[in-house]
């Protein structure tokens, strides 16, 4: 059985998965939504991620004590919970993997450089033994794997706001088929959508 890529994303009400000048504090923030994903870390060990996003990621978890009963939301400052704590061991403990072409060394654990994006790299990684891989943020990355058909499943976290304008999470991709198997509201407005990609 072969491992599976997901995509989970923040995204604007008007599609958009990061701000023009690239910052998240938009993002409404929601505790229900924080449970469920510490729910469903168990499935999945590993990250893939492009250069922008890994450095975001790098610049922020490290730090995040792993044995603190709480820890800070990188999208609300002053905001910390037991949650965020459990997810800053989980990311600080997975397996790392970046597509980069200029970065080759980091201090972060766990962390493997994997040079060019290829398809043929992510077939490899799919076919490694190990759990599900999740890509978070990674527009490049995630427009390189849907325009390949590499991507098992997308998780949208929608949030209630209107960006008028910023960055698009899939950019020149071929048009991709996808099956809704879970849409789920939160108190603050907030929407995860869940698509199986088409086969």
């Amino acid at each position: 059985m072969t491992r599976r890529i997901i995509v989970w994303d923040r995204v604007s009400a008007d599609g958009y998965y990061a701000a023009p000048d690239g910052n998240l504090d938009w993002a409404v923030p929601e505790p229900e939504l924080d449970r469920a994903a510490v729910g469903a870390m168990s499935g999945t060990g590993a990250m893939l991620f492009g250069r922008r996003t890994y450095e975001m990621f790098e610049s922020f978890w490290p730090d995040v004590a792993e044995d603190s009963p709480t820890a800070p939301d990188p999208h609300a400052a002053g905001r910390h919970s037991p949650e965020l704590s459990a997810m800053a061991r989980w990311i600080n403990t997975s397996e790392k993997l970046v597509f980069s072409r200029t970065k080759r060394k980091a201090s972060w654990r766990n962390t493997r450089f994997l040079g060019n994006f290829t398809r043929d790299k992510v077939l490899a990684l799919k076919n490694d033994p190990g759990t599900d891989i999740m890509v978070f943020g990674s527009g490049s990355i995630v427009s390189e794997l849907n325009r390949h058909g590499l991507v098992d499943e997308y998780q949208f976290v929608v949030s209630p706001v209107l960006l008028g304008s910023g960055r698009s999470l899939i950019r020149e991709s071929s048009l991709v088929g996808v099956s809704l198997t879970e849409a789920r509201t939160f108190p603050s407005g907030t929407v995860l959508l869940r698509y199986a990609a088409a086969r």
